[in-house]
């Protein structure tokens, strides 16, 4: 299976400028659409899913389970450029996930960060730092071994699900 570089989100009909809860939000209230896409194997687990230690909280964008995979899939929204430290941010998110909320004959989970741009360059050097299936992309699954890849949806999959009924 093969994954896009970019995804179209312009179905959101968002304004140019917004926010990540914007973004998140105009997501979810599409995730129905979405995993009956996406398939059996998806499984919406929440938004702004919320992980504690030590008195502090750190929350995911949105969060899946993949039934075939038997791991979370952790989705980050960022409305900017990719900045190296968003790695490491959800680097540590599929940290504690693990640590905290997988049960034992779950895999590792996986993380998704979804950037307006990114540099592959920077990308590339960014991912060489993280222990954890991670991909980085403008809306893509480019760094993702491809034995999970080929469990997630493809380009063309991709592409039907974000076609709203007013473009069919």
């Amino acid at each position: 299976m093969q994954f896009k570089d970019e995804y179209d989100l312009s179905f959101l009909n968002l304004a140019d400028h917004h926010n990540e809860k914007q973004l998140e939000n105009a997501l979810v209230a599409n995730i129905t659409k979405m995993l009956g896409q996406f398939g059996a194997d998806f499984a919406f687990m929440g938004q702004q899913f919320r992980l504690e230690l030590d008195d502090k909280e750190y929350f995911i964008d949105i969060l899946f389970y993949h039934r075939k995979l038997k791991s979370m899939i952790a989705i980050e929204l960022k409305i900017n450029d990719f900045k190296p430290e968003y790695s490491q941010q959800l680097n540590w998110y599929l940290h504690l996930l693990d640590k905290t909320v997988k049960y034992p004959e779950d895999k590792p989970s996986i993380g998704i960060l979804l950037c307006k741009t990114k540099s592959h360059l920077t990308v590339e050097y960014a991912l060489e730092l993280v222990n954890k299936p991670m991909g980085v992309a403008t809306y893509s699954y480019a760094q993702l071994p491809k034995e999970i890849a080929l469990s997630l949806p493809n380009e063309e999959q991709l592409s039907n699900i974000f076609i709203t009924d007013s473009d069919k």
